[in-house]
């Protein structure tokens, strides 16, 4: 069984690719998470997260 790796995937992002990372990780719709950062952002500590989140998660290799 291969190890699942997480990363930000910055093509199909719209800021940094932390949510579409995430969501193909977990195997989620994209649009579930980015709600959950929105609801985040509302009740405190949703950009702190996804800027650490950023700054951590490393980005997507392309493997051509």
């Amino acid at each position: 069984m291969a190890a699942r790796r997480l990363y930000r995937n910055v093509e199909e992002s719209k800021l940094g690719g932390v949510c579409a990372g995430l969501a193909g990780y977990f195997d989620v719709d994209v649009v579930i998470i980015r709600l959950m950062f929105v609801a985040g952002f509302f009740i405190g500590g949703g950009i702190l997260v996804y800027l650490i989140a950023w700054i951590i998660v490393p980005a997507q290799r392309n493997s051509i």
